[in-house]
């Protein structure tokens, strides 16, 4: 356990393999990897890494797209869903990462951790199938705005798991944030879904991976976290997907169950890839540019709309996740100036 101290912060990222940040600077949606580079404070990298994130996570709004039009226009199971988007990122994996990741195929076998890597990728597993399953009954807008509660429940349970606890200001900010996903899922207006508690599922398992990959950070190369996380929902969720494997009738079909691991790899890639550019401080708010580009494709590709009471519980919830960052901005910048204070020359 560690000692207690302040809870870093850890921005959303709409479904179930958004990277996510810590204060440290370190990506754990992914696997941790240094997140700024040499020139990470010019303004033309701010640019370039803000604009990195905002394709980053329309990509990602595209992954949950395709992911329901699979489910509702063909439809689909969700493990044959799930594992399309397993399998493809795994063979990508396997082709490029020998060629441009420094490091051979049999080592990315190589763990110090075996049983917690396991842990860990089961846990990224079920946040893919609890959000797909969601997809299936609401709205991507609504799936979206409760997703946006996990760095809200990661702040919550680093105080117990731990030992880093929030400030009473942070706690009165997850409270509101709770606040707005109820009021977003309008409970007591006829509003509310059973699939919601798929989202919360999803959102619970994810909070246990982010808050597991933390503390597996540094145990093994990035690459290595990456590749067991690939590998765990590739040849376990086999068996289950093509048990029930419905053939794809079309090429748009085959297409979409393609684009699946096409654009959770490539949303990842950018996403790390701004971190490096930029401080997380900086790039972390525009995560919630998903939330647009969810509504964007909701609208275009399934005729629907957010009505108001998820427009306003998107508002209080998103407000809370950007003052989480505001905190952890200035906790940062406080601790850096008390250790330069205490730093002997």
């Amino acid at each position: 356990m560690r000692r207690p101290g302040r809870a870093r912060g850890f921005p959303p990222m709409g479904s179930e393999f958004r990277t996510m940040t810590t204060s440290n600077d370190k990506t754990t949606g992914g696997d941790p990897t240094p997140a700024t580079g040499p020139a990470a404070g010019h303004d033309g990298d701010r640019v370039s890494a803000i604009l990195l994130m905002m394709v980053a996570v329309t990509l990602f709004s595209g992954l949950d797209t395709a992911a329901k039009y699979l489910g509702q226009a063909y439809h689909m199971p969700v493990a044959q869903v799930s594992w399309s988007r397993f399998v493809v990122q795994f063979v990508l994996l396997l082709l490029f990462v020998p060629v441009f990741g420094g490091i051979g195929a049999r080592e990315l076998f190589l763990t110090k951790g075996l049983k917690l890597q396991l842990l860990r990728s089961v846990l990224m597993a079920a946040t893919t199938v609890f959000n797909f399953l969601a997809l299936g009954y609401l709205r991507l807008d609504q799936t979206i705005t409760i997703t946006f509660l996990t760095p809200l429940v990661v702040a919550l349970l680093a105080g117990p798991l731990l030992g880093e606890w929030v400030g009473w200001r942070r706690m009165v900010a997850i409270l509101v944030g709770f606040l707005g996903v109820v009021l977003a899922i309008n409970p007591a207006v006829g509003g509310f879904h059973p699939a919601i508690f798929y989202s919360f599922a999803a959102v619970a398992a994810y909070a246990g991976f982010i808050l597991l990959t933390r503390h597996m950070s540094g145990m093994d190369p990035p690459l290595v976290t990456l590749f067991y996380s690939m590998f765990v929902g590739t040849f376990f969720g086999a068996p289950v997907a093509l048990v029930d494997w419905h053939a794809p009738p079309d090429l748009l079909a085959w297409l979409l169950l393609f684009s699946l691991g096409i654009l959770g790899g490539v949303g990842h890639y950018l996403l790390l890839h701004a971190y490096r550019l930029a401080p997380a401080s900086a790039v972390a708010p525009f995560l919630y540019f998903q939330l647009l580009s969810m509504v964007a494709f909701g609208y275009v590709v399934f005729g629907q709309l957010p009505d108001a009471y998820t427009i306003a519980g998107a508002a209080v919830v998103v407000a809370s996740g950007i003052y989480l960052f505001h905190r952890e901005h200035v906790t940062a910048r406080a601790e850096s100036a008390l250790r330069r204070v205490h730093t002997p020359d």
